[in-house]
Formats: C-alpha cells, sequence, structure tokens
C-alpha cells in the first residue's frame, strides 16, 4: 500500500533553506537561529541528508545559529566530478568542504555533531584543526569501516541510481542501513519523501551512489588522541555499529570525552530516540560550553 503523506509537523517547516559555495560546489543546508551565534552544525550520515536531524536541531535554535548540512553527494548539495581514482570522496574531502563552510559562513568555529559517516568525518576535522572546533559529539560512529563492509559500499555504489517508476514505488523502497529501528513511521516517511526527486520522468534518492563506489575512509583510530575539544560518544543500546566495547576504547583515545547510551536505540538513535538524544546532546553542550567559559 501507498505511504500517505504525514500530517505532523517538523523542524526543517521553521528552518531557512541556505546555498553555500565552497570547493566548487554549491552545498545545502538547513538553518535555525541567528548568525553570530556560537555555530552547532550537523552532520548526517552516508545516503542520508540534513534531515535526518529534523527532530533533533530546531531544539537548539533558541542559543546557537544551528547548521543541517547536505554533506556533498547528498541531498541538495551538488555532487563532485566523476573520478576514477576516489577522489571527491575522501574524509579529506568532505573536511575541506568543513573549512569552506565556516568560511562562507564567516565563523572561526563551530561545535560538530556527526551521526554516523558525519561522525567519521567530525572526528577527523576535529583532529586535523583542532583551533575550529569547539566541541564534538560523535553519534553511533566507528574510527574505521571494516575492510569487508566497504569491499560491499564499493560494489554497491557501482551499481548505478535505482530509478522508479512512481514516487509511491520509491516511498516503498525505502530502507534504513542497517535496518533495526525503533522510529515514529511518520518520520520515516518524511526523511523518505525529503530524500527523493523526480528526474527525467523516473524517481530516485537525492545520493550520489558514487559516494559508496569511491568512498576512502581515513583510519581515525591513529588521530583520535589529536582531539582536544570536549567531546561526546553516543551509542544507541542495541547498536550493531558501534558495540559499547569499542565506545569505550575510543574513550581511552579521546583525552577529553565520555560516553552516552540511548535506550531503546539502535544505529539510528537520532530517529529512533529523538527527545533522549536532544536531552543528552544539550547537557553535554551546557557542561562544556560552561567549562570553556570559566
Amino acid at each position: 500500500m501507498p505511504r500517505m503523506a504525514s500530517a505532523q509537523t517538523y523542524g526543517c517547516e521553521a528552518a531557512a533553506h541556505r546555498s553555500l559555495s565552497v570547493n566548487g560546489l554549491a552545498l545545502r543546508a538547513l538553518e535555525w537561529g541567528k548568525p553570530g551565534r556560537p555555530t552547532l552544525c550537523f552532520l548526517h550520515g552516508g545516503s542520508a541528508h540534513s534531515h535526518w536531524f529534523d527532530a533533533v536541531a530546531p531544539a537548539f535554535a533558541d542559543r546557537y545559529h544551528v547548521l543541517s548540512l547536505d554533506q556533498r553527494g547528498h541531498g541538495e548539495s551538488d555532487w563532485p566530478p566523476p573520478s576514477l581514482d576516489g577522489a571527491g570522496y575522501a574524509t579529506v574531502d568532505f573536511a575541506s568542504d568543513l573549512l569552506g563552510v565556516m568560511d562562507a559562513l564567516g565563523t572561526t568555529e563551530m561545535t560538530l555533531c556527526g551521526h554516523s559517516m558525519g561522525g567519521h568525518n567530525a572526528m577527523a576535522f576535529a583532529a586535523w584543526h583542532p583551533d575550529r572546533v569547539r566541541a564534538l559529539i560523535v553519534v553511533d560512529s566507528r574510527p574505521i569501516i571494516p575492510a569487508d563492509h566497504l569491499d560491499r559500499m564499493h560494489r554497491r555504489g557501482h551499481r548505478g541510481p535505482r530509478r522508479h517508476e512512481s514516487l509511491e514505488a520509491a516511498l516503498e523502497s525505502f530502507r534504513l542501513r542497517p535496518p533495526d529501528t525503533t522510529a515514529d513511521p511518520g518520520l520515516l516517511d518524511h526523511l523518505a519523501r525529503q530524500g527523493i526527486v523526480e528526474r527525467d520522468g523516473s524517481f530516485l534518492y537525492r545520493f550520489d551512489p558514487a559516494c559508496n563506489g569511491t568512498r576512502r575512509p581515513t583510519d581515525v583510530w591513529t588521530l583520535l588522541e589529536r582531539i582536544a575539544v570536549p567531546t561526546l560518544v553516543v551509542r544507541g543500546e542495541h547498536s550493531p555499529v558501534l558495540p559499547r566495547a569499542m565506545a569505550e576504547a575510543m574513550l581511552t583515545r579521546i583525552p577529553r570525552a565520555r560516553l552516552e547510551e540511548i535506550p531503546r536505540a539502535y544505529h539510528h538513535l537520532v530517529l529512533d530516540q529523538p527527545a533522549a538524544f536532544t536531552a543528552a546532546l544539550d547537557r553535554f553542550l551546557r557542561e562544556a560550553h560552561a567549562g570553556q567559559a570559566a
């Protein structure tokens, strides 16, 4: 049965839509709050988009300049030119975009909150550019992608975009990776609708398959000791992506890190338990920024 559009409202309805010219690409973002306040930037995971934080980001608009970024190749942002050697979707490319976003916004530092791939990019950026990060939140993200998982990702990425004859067919095909979730079905329907575009009579997801096919992630385990800012590592209680033992090992490497576990949540914890995640993030930001002010 085709999914029905939800009557529920989401945070993006109060957001401004921003386009930033960075590294020859137009990067789009959802924006809340007033420029000039401390900047809080949300980074989605692979194959996702900026709306992943629609149930979280607006809660911080009263005291932050909030940005939820469509990273290159995702959402409404541009795709980099095709490359046989993987250039365009290496961790250094995503990190370079963050520098460009900050320059375009006229800000010298940001608090970064990244889920999955976004957390991986945020960790690397915080290690490479410690003077540009105020605080770091790593959401169910591991420092390295296992080789077998990366091989499957590369094979999947070379299949090209999957095209659907109708919006309903595209909506029916929407799946999270990994699939386990306790998210509100209305929120999942909202994410699916925001991630689909019609092109040349077909409906497809707003995602460049080459991001999987040519992805070149950095081994962030080698960088964790260089992360100098207050850091919150968050995992879902039932996450298969970031086991508790791995999260605890990360804490031994990141000098100023602590762990928060979200009950009744899987890998997509910002969708599974948005209220609990928002509360944990709020506590951490108040503590971290109060400590910096002192």
